[in-house]
């Protein structure tokens, strides 16, 4: 009895297994070894679709996409009475230390590790919310 129990038993897994396997696994499942895992490439590339500029934890200097826990190197000066603060931006980890490009979003010039972006970073209770304006060179410009 206990036999045909455990063959029972072992069948259904088998069932359930390969179905999953060939057609999907259910929304929001994953097995740690199949789960889904984004690798990194050599210099912190995504893939395209991932990498698109302004999107939730993406590096505004280079796009390259964050993990949970990394951070953009960034500086924020004390307001003078208004809704926002100033702002300078320097980038993350993959372009300040790596050889990714370094783009200014507004402008599309390429930057070189010392100059920075300008934004206005605008606090709320949930969460705060962060405006590029340009970077020195397209912001000195227009001024």
């Amino acid at each position: 009895m206990i036999q045909i129990l455990f063959f029972v038993f072992t069948g259904i897994i088998l069932l359930w297994f390969g179905y999953t396997l060939f057609f999907a696994f259910p929304q929001g499942f994953s097995l740690p070894i199949f789960g889904r895992r984004r690798h990194r490439g050599s210099r912190g590339n995504r893939s395209p679709v991932e990498n698109r500029p302004g999107a939730p934890r993406t590096c505004p200097v280079c796009s390259t996409l964050l993990e949970k826990g990394e951070r953009v190197k960034s500086e924020a000066f004390p307001t003078l009475g208004g809704p926002d603060r100033l702002m300078h931006i320097s980038g993350c980890f993959y372009c300040l230390e790596g050889d990714q490009r370094r783009n200014c979003p507004v402008c599309g010039a390429g930057l070189r590790k010392d100059e920075f972006l300008i934004a206005r970073l605008f606090e709320k209770p949930s969460r705060s919310h962060v405006h590029v304006l340009g970077c020195t060179r397209c912001k000195t410009r227009r001024v």
